[in-house]
């Protein structure tokens, strides 16, 4: 491939799921080795987080299966539909939110649900937010948002060895 494949995960405040995400796919990407060919961040379509480092309890689940958090939360902006290859959502509200922001800045990225990518997932299954629960919420989203990054990266391999090389 040419340019790096990349992908942008989006919840609402950019501080629980897309973080977890973000962190989850990016140790899958240097457990491969991929990261001269994909990169990868995080953003909210709200933005009264904005640069706030990710939630605790998100930092904390992900650190208990050896992922890292990093980063602060930012606004999804315009620029993001057209930098990035993927624009993958927590849930059909975020999803939504994407698709309105994208008709405005008439931008073609692909728009994805990340549980489609989830083998355990379905037709409009979602990432629930955790924010207001408690611990056994966030260890549950992480083991969705990590079957659902794998199926995510499985996809775009795929998508390269059927693309230009």
């Amino acid at each position: 491939m040419s340019q790096k494949t990349s992908v942008l995960f989006v919840c609402l405040g950019n501080i629980c799921r897309s973080p977890m995400a973000e962190g989850v796919f990016r140790h899958l990407i240097s457990e491969e080795g991929l990261e001269d060919r994909i990169e990868v961040d995080s953003a909210g379509t709200g933005s009264w987080h904005v640069g706030e480092s990710p939630d605790p309890r998100s930092i904390r689940t992900a650190q208990s299966h050896g992922v890292t958090l990093s980063g602060s939360a930012r606004h999804v902006r315009p620029e993001d539909f057209r930098r990035f290859d993927y624009l993958v959502a927590m849930d059909r509200e975020n999803l939504e939110n994407l698709e309105e922001f994208r008709d405005g800045v008439k931008g073609e990225t692909a728009l994805y649900l990340l549980r489609e990518f989830d083998p355990e997932g379905g037709p409009g299954a979602e990432v629930p937010d955790p924010y207001y629960g408690g611990p056994g919420g966030f260890e549950d989203v992480y083991r969705m948002v990590e079957r659902s990054c794998r199926g995510l990266l499985d996809h775009i391999l795929s998508q390269e060895g059927r693309g230009e090389a």
